[in-house]
C-alpha cells in the first residue's frame, strides 16, 4: 500500500478483555498534509455467545493442543463474521486490522499472546490482514499496550486526556512533549463479573451500584494494590487480576450492590490519581464503562471542577478502539511507527504487526 496514498478504507476488529463480542469498524482515513481525519462508515459487534465466553476466559490454563486449535478457530470465527459483514452492506476494504483476543499478557516475562491467527482472517476474506500488534514492541522490552495512544494523539489530539473503560481501564495524555499512557485499573472485568451473581450481564446504567454503599475497608484493600504505586509505563494482564483483585471481591460478604459501589469508586479514584493536574482539562471518556451512569458520576466527583469530563455519542464510544486498530494497521502498512516508546517503555519506537497476504 503506497504511502502516497491519501485515503484508505480498513476493517478493524477488536476483541476486549470484558468479552463483550466482536467489534467490527469500517473506518475511512484521509491525510492531508500532517493532519489525519477519520470516519466511521459501517460497525457492528457480534455477540459471543456463552460457550464462545467459557472457550476464551478458559484459554490460559488450556492444553498446547487447545491452545492452538482455538487460536485457528478464533481467526476462522473472525474472518467469516468480517466476510459477512462486508457482504452486507456492499463495503469493499483496503486492508483489515485485527487487535485478536488476549490470553497472556507478562511483558516482565518477554511475552504477550493475542489469539485470533491473521491468516484465517485473510483466507476467509481474501483481502491483507495485519495483526499480532503487541509483540515487536514486548521484543523491545515493552510492555506492548497499551497501544491506542498514538490514536488518541493523532486522531482525538482535541483532548487533554483520553480515558477507555474496558475491561480495563487505560489512559493517555501529553507530558513534557511526550505521550505518555498505561493501564489504571481493571473495569468491567470486575463490574460485570459481580452483576452475573445478580444473572444480569453487565450492570445496566451503574443502577445496581447506585443502590450500594462504599465499604472502605473493601476499598483499601483495592487501593493499595502494589501495582497501583508503579509509574507508567505499565500494563494490565487477566493473570493479574484473577491472582490479585478476584479473591478480595470473592472473600468479602458484602452484598453485591456493595461490592458494585465500592468497585465503582476504586476504579474513579485510581483514574483520577492517575491524571496529572491540568486546569480546564477536556477528558474523553470511552469504552463500555462510558455507558454507566454511576461510574461517569464518581469519576466526575472526583475529578473535580476544573476537568470537564466528555461521553461522546455511543458509536465512538463504543468503537474508538476498533477504529484506532484500523489506523494501527494503516501506519503498519505504509511503514510509520505505530507503538510508541514514552507509552510501553521499550528501547524504541516500533512498527508493530505480523502482516498476511499482499499489499
Amino acid at each position: 500500500m503506497s504511502s502516497s496514498k491519501k485515503e484508505w478504507v480498513i476493517a478493524g476488529l477488536m476483541s476486549g478483555t470484558s468479552l463483550d463480542g466482536l467489534d467490527i469498524a469500517v473506518c475511512r482515513f484521509r491525510k492531508k498534509g500532517m493532519k489525519w481525519t477519520y470516519k466511521l462508515l459501517s460497525t457492528t459487534t457480534i455477540g459471543y455467545s456463552q460457550a464462545m465466553k467459557s472457550k476464551l476466559s478458559s484459554l490460559m490454563n488450556a492444553t498446547a493442543q487447545e491452545f492452538a486449535a482455538t487460536d485457528a478457530f478464533f481467526g476462522k470465527f473472525s474472518g467469516e463474521q468480517t466476510k459477512k459483514f462486508l457482504l452486507k452492506n456492499k463495503l469493499k476494504v483496503d486492508l483489515i486490522a485485527s487487535h485478536g483476543h488476549t490470553v497472556f499478557h507478562q511483558p516482565e516475562k518477554g511475552f504477550t499472546t493475542q489469539i485470533g491467527n491473521g491468516a484465517y482472517i485473510a483466507a476467509a476474506n481474501n483481502i491483507p490482514v495485519v495483526s499480532d500488534f503487541r509483540t515487536m514492541d514486548v521484543a523491545l522490552s515493552g510492555q506492548g499496550a497499551p497501544l491506542v495512544p498514538i490514536g488518541d494523539k493523532l486522531l482525538f489530539s482535541e483532548y487533554d486526556y483520553c480515558l477507555n473503560l474496558g475491561g480495563i481501564a487505560n489512559i493517555s495524555f501529553d507530558a513534557n512533549k511526550k505521550r505518555i499512557a498505561g493501564d489504571i485499573c481493571p473495569v468491567n472485568i470486575l463490574l460485570n463479573k459481580l452483576a452475573e451473581e445478580k444473572g444480569a450481564i453487565f450492570d445496566k446504567d451503574g443502577k445496581m451500584a447506585a443502590k450500594g454503599l462504599v465499604d472502605q475497608t473493601l476499598l483499601k484493600k483495592l487501593n493499595t494494590l502494589p501495582f497501583y504505586k508503579k509509574e507508567f509505563p505499565k500494563s494490565l494482564g487477566r493473570e493479574w487480576i484473577d491472582k490479585q483483585v478476584f479473591p478480595l471481591l470473592t472473600n468479602s460478604s458484602l452484598s453485591t450492590e456493595d461490592k458494585l459501589a465500592t468497585v465503582c469508586e476504586h476504579i474513579a479514584f485510581q483514574i483520577t490519581a492517575a491524571m496529572p493536574f491540568k486546569k480546564g482539562a477536556k477528558l474523553l471518556v470511552t469504552g463500555g464503562g462510558a455507558f454507566n451512569n454511576y461510574l461517569i458520576g464518581r469519576i466526575i466527583k472526583h475529578a473535580g471542577k476544573n476537568t470537564k469530563v466528555i461521553v461522546p455519542d455511543a458509536l465512538t464510544i463504543s468503537f474508538k478502539e476498533a477504529l484506532i486498530f484500523a489506523f494501527l494497521g494503516l501506519k503498519r502498512v505504509i511503514g510509520e511507527s505505530n507503538a510508541l516508546s514514552s507509552v510501553t517503555g521499550a528501547s524504541r519506537d516500533s512498527i508493530g504487526g505480523a502482516l498476511y497476504g499482499i499489499i
